[in-house]
């Protein structure tokens, strides 16, 4: 009877015990808000940025005349391939006639003067005006010559005919861009697309650095183009410099006008970064910060950001260090000071 009761006061004890450190664990978690934390480390981050763009022609050229006059012949039609020197309007040539004839004529006088000036026959005065009046009449002709037999600039493709045979050119802007033309020849076997970039990248950015374009078009088919151009100098109202980039167009496939997004890489940095739902904003300000656990509180870290990486942002702060642990769920509920208990 004895050991019986012993037993029963011994499971007693033992029974009050541990419910008081139960109590004690209880009593030590009140007032603590369970969070989550990540150990923040240095990571090596893809620099890549995006930009929304509009594809345009290589080259294009809005073929006119420099004066009005009657279109004798268009040789080439709306998608006609064409060659850089091929004729492709022929104006009325009459001016041209007149002048051929006036300058043949001053080609035979230009020898008589010669023959004269050598054996003295005539002053330099006269041989001098002669010259003078050859040179501006040849100058004449071959602006003429241009004018009137009208020729491609580049090899191409014809995108607008404005005029029909025997009309008058007036001169008249008659294009959708406010120019005056009787053709429009684009260069589309290579295109080119421009974007404005910001300035903290300018020591990043130069030509042959490559790029990814995709379209609305193809979907995720994605082109290949390099940075041709950097242009020198900084915008003071964006603060943004302008690049042109030139894609391959071989197969025709990309049209000028297309809408496109162009990703540029700016090669890799080395950088803390945290997922964007653990950054917080204050209300009614622009001011960012984070929250970090400490000595089993939460602390409210200042930060600014830096690059954004798909759903990482890069965050900046002397308290924001290797190591760290920030909170990256439950942070939304709490204050600086708050006891936390972290939880997996």
């Amino acid at each position: 009877m004895r050991n019986t009761f012993l037993a029963i006061a011994t499971a007693l004890v033992l029974v009050s015990c541990g419910g008081k450190k139960e109590a004690d664990k209880s009593q030590t978690d009140v007032g603590k808000k369970t969070v989550k934390v990540t150990t923040l480390q240095l990571e090596v981050i893809e620099i890549n940025e995006e930009y929304t763009a509009t594809i345009n022609a290589y080259d294009k050229v809005y073929l006119a005349p420099n004066m009005p006059g009657r279109i004798k012949e268009i040789k080439v039609e709306v998608n006609d391939k064409v060659r850089e020197g091929q004729q492709v309007v022929q104006m009325d040539a009459s001016q041209l006639v007149q002048m051929e004839v006036q300058f043949s004529n001053l080609e035979k006088e230009m020898v008589r003067m010669d023959s004269l000036i050598a054996y003295g026959s005539i002053s330099q005065q006269v041989y001098d005006q002669t010259d003078a009046q050859y040179r501006a009449t040849k100058a004449s002709l071959e602006n003429l010559r241009e004018n009137t037999i009208i020729k491609s600039p580049f090899n191409g493709l014809v995108t607008g005919r404005f005029y029909e045979n025997s009309e008058i050119y007036g001169g008249t802007p008659n294009t959708n861009d406010g120019k005056a033309a009787i053709l429009t020849i684009e260069q589309i076997e290579k295109l080119k697309v421009t974007v404005n970039m910001s300035e903290r990248f300018f020591p990043k950015v130069k030509a042959g650095l490559k790029t990814r374009l995709t379209t609305d078009v193809y979907g995720k088919e994605e082109f290949e183009g390099t940075v041709t151009l950097v242009y020198p100098t900084i915008d003071p109202s964006t603060r943004t410099f302008t690049v042109e980039i030139t894609i391959p167009n071989g197969n025709l496939k990309l049209r000028p006008g297309m809408f496109a997004r162009v990703k540029v890489n700016l090669g890799e940095k080395e950088t803390i970064v945290a997922p964007a739902s653990a950054v917080l904003m204050l209300e009614g300000t622009s001011n960012r910060y984070v929250f970090i656990e400490e000595n089993g509180k939460a602390k409210h870290i200042d930060v600014t950001l830096g690059e954004r990486f798909d759903d990482k942002l890069e965050i900046i702060s002397d308290a924001i260090q290797p190591g760290v642990k920030l909170i990256t769920s439950g942070q939304s509920k709490l204050n600086n000071g708050d006891l936390i208990q972290v939880v997996k």
